[in-house]
C-alpha cells in the first residue's frame, strides 16, 4: 500500500497549482515514488518537497545538517529536549558524524540522534516498493559443530592392568590408537552381575566415549583422581601405594602410562624419575637432606610423614591424609592447608 503525503496537494495548491495539475503530479508520485520529474512541477519548488530519505528512482533530500539547523532554530522556545532523529545517508563518514555532533552542540541543541540509512539489517522506512529489491538477509549465527566420535580401528593394540585394592582384585584394559593414545577402557571388578561389577563397567563405558570424542585424558584424571569412597585401602603398585576408590585407582594408574611426570606429580603418584619444571620446584620446597657418599636423597617429608600423620585429618580438597604443620596441617599432594599460610 503506498500513501501519498496529503500535505503534498495542499502545499502544491498554496503554491499556485490548478487542481489538474495536483492530480497530475499525486499520479506521478504514487507510480514513481518520488516527485522529481512530476509535470507541471516548477524547479524552484522542488525544496519544498525535500525529504529526509533519497527517494529510490530521485537524487533529492534534505541535507542532515537541515535537521540540525531546524533543531536548533526552534531549542530556544522549548524547554527539554527535541525528539528527532537526524537522518544522514548510506555514505555518511564518521567525520560527517562527528561534525553533526559538534554543529548540534554549537547550535545549543538539547539532544541528538543520529541514524544512517542502511545501518540496521531490517529497517521499517524504506524508498521502494521494487519487490525484487529485498531486505538483506539476517545472517544466522553458525550452528556449533557437533564432536565427532573418534573411533579405534577393529584390531588394535591394548594394554591389561591387574590390581588389587585392600583385597579387592579388578583387571583394567585400556585399548590404544595407533598413536599409542587411550581410546576405549574396560574394568573388571568382583563377579560378572554384582552391582559393583556393573557399576564399574558403566563408568568405563562412559569414560571410553569421552576419550573418543575428543575429551583429554588430563581434563578426565583431574576430575575423577582422588574421589574417596570404598573399597579402598593399600595397593601392590608402587606408585599408586593407596587407593582412595576403585576411580581413583584408575586414573592414577592411567596418569602412570599416559600422562607427564609433572601430572603424575600433581595427581599423587609415586613419580620414581626426576621431575622438571613446576614438579621440581615443588619438591624443591618441602627440603631435601644432603646424602651421604653414593647414598640416595631422602625428603624431610619422607621422614616424618609417619609421624605427622598419625592425628592428622583428610584434605578437604583432594582427599590425602594431611601433615602437621607447626599448629596446623598441610597437604604434601595438593598444598591445601587447614587455615595457616
Amino acid at each position: 500500500m503506498k500513501i501519498v503525503n496529503t500535505t503534498v496537494p495542499s502545499a502544491l495548491a498554496k503554491l499556485g497549482y490548478t487542481e489538474a495539475q495536483i492530480k497530475a503530479i499525486v499520479a506521478h508520485i504514487d507510480a514513481n515514488e518520488t516527485i522529481e520529474g512530476a509535470p507541471y512541477l516548477k524547479e524552484k519548488d522542488l525544496a519544498v518537497f525535500d525529504c529526509a530519505f533519497k527517494p529510490a528512482k530521485g537524487h533529492r533530500a534534505i541535507h542532515y545538517m537541515g535537521h540540525i539547523k531546524m533543531m536548533g532554530a526552534v531549542q530556544p522556545f522549548i524547554s527539554g529536549a527535541i525528539s528527532k532523529t537526524v537522518n544522514v545517508p548510506k555514505d555518511a563518514t564518521p567525520d560527517d558524524i562527528m561534525q553533526a555532533y559538534i554543529e548540534s552542540w554549537r547550535l545549543g541543541v538539547k539532544a541528538i540522534a543520529i541514524y544512517r540509512d542502511g545501518s540496521k539489517r531490517m529497517q521499517p522506512l524504506n524508498t521502494s516498493k521494487d519487490a525484487k529489491v529485498k531486505a538483506p538477509a539476517v545472517q544466522a549465527a553458525p550452528a556449533p559443530a557437533h564432536p565427532v566420535r573418534r573411533k579405534l580401528p577393529e584390531e588394535r593394540q591394548a594394554i591389561t592392568h591387574k590390581f588389587d585394592i585392600q583385597g579387592h582384585e579388578g583387571y583394567i584394559t585400556v585399548g590404544l590408537y595407533e598413536d599409542g593414545m587411550p581410546g576405549e577402557l574396560f574394568l573388571v571388578m568382583a563377579k560378572e552381575g554384582s552391582t559393583i561389577s556393573g557399576f564399574a563397567d558403566a563408568f568405563a563405558q562412559a569414560i571410553s566415549y569421552a576419550l573418543q570424542y575428543g575429551v583429554p585424558l588430563q581434563v578426565l584424571a583431574d576430575k575423577f583422581s582422588h574421589m574417596r569412597f570404598e573399597p579402598s585401602g593399600m595397593t601392590k603398585n608402587p606408585q599408586v601405594r593407596f587407593a582412595k576408590s576403585i576411580v581413583d585407582y584408575v586414573f592414577r594408574w592411567l596418569a602412570t602410562k599416559f600422562l607427564s611426570t609433572d601430572a603424575q606429580y600433581r595427581m599423587g603418584v609415586n613419580v620414581t624419575e626426576a621431575a622438571t619444571g613446576p614438579a621440581e620446584a615443588e619438591q624443591l620446597k618441602l627440603g631435601v637432606i644432603p646424602p651421604a657418599a653414593g647414598a640416595k636423597p631422602a625428603s624431610v617429608a619422607e621422614m616424618s610423614t609417619v609421624q605427622n600423620q598419625e592425628d592428622a585429618p583428610p584434605c578437604s580438597v583432594c582427599g590425602s591424609i594431611m601433615v602437621r604443620s607447626g599448629s596446623c596441617y598441610k597437604c604434601v599432594n595438593c598444598g591445601s592447608t587447614s587455615g595457616c599460610a
